[in-house]
Formats: structure tokens, C-alpha cells, sequence
């Protein structure tokens, strides 16, 4: 009696957990398939943590406040451009001064919201620290070096350099509104906890030959992570604390969505203060230095943000994991991701420019454009900002 009594509670409570389980699931699920809604979006983008399952950093020790300069004042044009792109927060620094800072729907600068693709740019400079350190031989290494799981796959014959480039030549949806997009399958397999390397080695077809043509492919970036994971043994958050977040003094310390294996979302899963993402790309237009520290090395910076893949002539460029719109000079470059958000650069002017934005329209014919000629007009305002007039 008492052993059939054992089974039976063992089984309930087998049962129970299992439900349990199920229900966290679905509920991920669920809030998944509401991430965007118009009434939800901007709370959802600064929460992703209470949906996905994540990796918090630890806090930099110690955190270094950004140096303040003289304030600057926006154009009429740059308010309307925040109100038609419903932008969340707006960071601009000049010579490394905070000239403005300003927050939009109930948003605010400790918010750590969800930097999307803008993760890749992240992901390439830490990719840069660790080719440097010798851990990988060389960009033209194949993949299957350092992660040799994916020889069954379409990747089979892709160097890094190939992925960087996004030019795997691997055929891959990305549409960003369709459900059964290759794309949206994968958020859907983050959600279940499923398993984002075990997704990866999935996909066999290919569209190109690798290296033929760039094609925006996001899972390419999950190569480049497995590729750093394999040749070093670590986990990407654990070496992007010590490599690049620490050393900046970020004052908010980020965190990473992860799979259900509590492998980094690496393409998409970086969550960081506005704040903080100009930090980032401070230290970029600085050529990798921070406090006299160099911390990504400067020919690195130099050559991912570099236009360098293969692209048709009248589309914007694209390095390492960084883009470089149409018409601009060396030294400007750019982190974008969906829904609005990004970090400009601009060398020449030494203007960073950081976003984070709630922009259901991001998709609509020109609004990319849009977005690339305001941060070109606030950097050119921004030229002799704060310099006192020779006498």
C-alpha cells in the first residue's frame, strides 16, 4: 500500500512538473506572439527578461560616468524624426561628452532594453579580441575548424570570413512579419528553450556558393559565436564581460537572452542601457581605445567597419558585422537592428550616436535612409560643438 501510494505521488508529482514546465512554455510562447503589439512593444523591449530566459553580466567594477559636455539642442527636424519613428531613447555624445540625453514613453537611462541586431556589432568587436589573442588563426579559417558539428550543414564550406560578411551563401527567410519565416522559427525555438546550436545544424540548404554574394542572414552570427565558443572553451557572455564590458565601465550591467541550454543569443540577444551602447561606440570611434586602454585592436576596427563584402553597387555596404550606408566617408559606419535601433559613428566629427526605438514602420521603404540622413545631420550640427571661436 505504501509502495503503490509512493508510485502514485511520484507520478502526480511527475505530472505536475511536467505541466509546470509546459505552462512556462506556452506562456513564453504566448508573450512572443504579442512581443510587438502596438500597446505592448515599448514595455516588452525593456523587459525582455521576464519572457525569454537570460544570462545576466556581472556589474562592472568599477562603473565609470560618461564625462559631460556642453548641452546641444536638436533640430525641429530631429523632433519630428523622434516622434514619427517612436523613438524610446536618445544618446548623443561629442568628443566623449554627453552633449544629450533625452527618454520617450515612460522609458528611462537605467532601462536595459533590447539592442536586436545592433548584439552582432558586440559580437564582431569581441570577435576582433579573440582572433587577436591567437585562440583563431585566421579569418580564413572554415567554420567546421572551430565548430565541426556543422559539416553535415549548409555551412559545411564557409569560411568565417564568409559569415562575418553574412555571405554563408546559406538559404535562410528573413522576413521579419512572416510567421513561418526561417527567421521567426528560430525566435520560436528560443522560447521553447530550445536549442539554438541544435537549430543551426539544421539548416543544409544553400541559396550561393559561400562568399558569392552578401545576404543578410542572422543565424550567420550564431556561426561566428559558435566559432569563438569552440576555439576558446568559454561562453560568449562570460568572455564579453571580461573582454569588453568590464573594461568599459559600463554603468548597467547587460544581459543576454539565452536558449534553453543557456547559450547566448548572440545575433539578437544583447540588452544594454542607450547609455551605455554610445560607451560602446565611443570606444569605436576611438579607434578601439578606452581610458588609454586598447581594448578591440585597432586594425580590427579598422577592417570590420570597412565595406568590404559583396554587395550591389547601390546598396549600402556591409563589413564584419557593421554596416556602412551609401555616400558616406571612411570613418562612418553604423550598428543597426529591427525595430530601431543603433549606434553611429562618425570618426570624422567624433559624434556617437545611440538609439533605442519602438518603430513597428521599421520596415517601409525608406525609413532606413530616413533614420541614416538624421544622425549624419546631428553629426555635422554637432562639428564645432562646444569649441570657443578663434578671436
Amino acid at each position: 500500500m505504501n509502495i503503490i501510494s509512493s508510485a502514485a505521488i511520484a507520478t502526480v508529482g511527475g505530472l505536475a512538473a511536467l505541466a509546470f514546465w509546459k505552462r512556462t512554455e506556452l506562456g513564453r510562447l504566448r508573450h512572443v506572439l504579442n512581443l510587438f503589439s502596438a500597446d505592448k512593444i515599448v514595455h516588452n523591449f525593456s523587459h525582455m527578461n521576464s519572457v525569454f530566459l537570460s544570462d545576466q553580466l556581472p556589474a562592472s567594477s568599477p562603473s565609470i560616468p560618461l564625462r559631460t559636455g556642453t548641452t546641444a539642442t536638436l533640430s525641429p527636424q530631429a523632433y519630428q524624426w523622434i516622434k514619427d519613428r517612436n523613438v524610446t531613447a536618445l544618446v548623443v555624445l561629442k568628443d566623449g561628452e554627453l552633449v544629450f540625453e533625452d527618454y520617450f514613453h515612460g522609458t528611462g537611462p537605467n532601462d536595459l532594453r533590447i539592442n536586436w541586431s545592433v548584439s552582432k556589432s558586440y559580437l564582431s568587436a569581441l570577435f576582433g579580441i579573440v582572433l587577436a589573442e591567437g585562440a583563431i588563426e585566421s579569418i580564413d579559417d572554415p567554420v567546421t575548424k572551430y565548430a565541426p558539428e556543422l559539416s553535415g550543414t549548409a555551412y559545411k564550406d564557409a569560411t568565417i570570413k564568409d559569415v562575418l560578411q553574412m555571405s554563408s551563401g546559406l538559404a535562410f527567410d528573413e522576413d521579419y512579419l512572416a510567421f513561418f519565416s526561417d527567421i521567426n522559427r528560430m525566435g520560436r525555438v528560443l522560447a521553447l528553450g530550445g536549442s539554438m546550436d541544435g537549430f543551426a545544424k539544421q539548416q543544409t540548404k544553400s541559396a550561393a556558393q559561400p562568399g558569392e554574394r552578401m545576404e543578410y542572414v542572422s543565424i550567420d552570427t550564431h556561426i561566428i559565436g559558435m566559432v569563438i565558443r569552440g576555439a576558446t572553451g568559454r561562453g560568449i557572455a562570460e568572455l564579453l564581460h571580461e573582454k569588453i564590458i568590464a573594461p568599459l565601465g559600463m554603468e548597467q550591467a547587460p544581459y543576454y537572452l539565452t536558449d534553453g541550454n543557456g547559450v547566448a543569443f548572440v545575433l539578437g540577444g544583447l540588452n544594454c542601457t542607450t547609455r551605455d551602447n554610445a560607451r560602446f561606440g565611443q570606444m569605436m570611434a576611438q579607434g578601439g581605445q578606452w581610458n588609454g586602454k586598447q581594448i578591440v585592436p585597432e586594425d580590427w576596427v579598422t577592417a570590420s567597419t570597412t565595406a568590404s563584402a559583396k554587395t550591389a553597387p547601390d546598396e549600402i555596404g556591409y563589413g564584419y558585422q557593421w554596416w556602412i550606408p551609401l555616400g558616406y566617408e571612411d570613418g562612418q559606419f553604423l550598428a543597426r537592428g529591427i525595430y530601431g535601433q543603433y549606434i553611429y559613428i562618425d570618426r570624422i566629427n567624433n559624434v556617437v550616436i545611440a538609439t533605442h526605438s519602438a518603430d513597428r514602420a521599421f520596415r517601409e521603404d525608406g525609413v532606413s535612409r530616413e533614420n541614416e540622413v538624421i544622425f549624419q545631420e546631428i553629426a555635422e550640427s554637432l562639428k564645432n560643438h562646444g569649441k570657443r571661436p578663434v578671436l
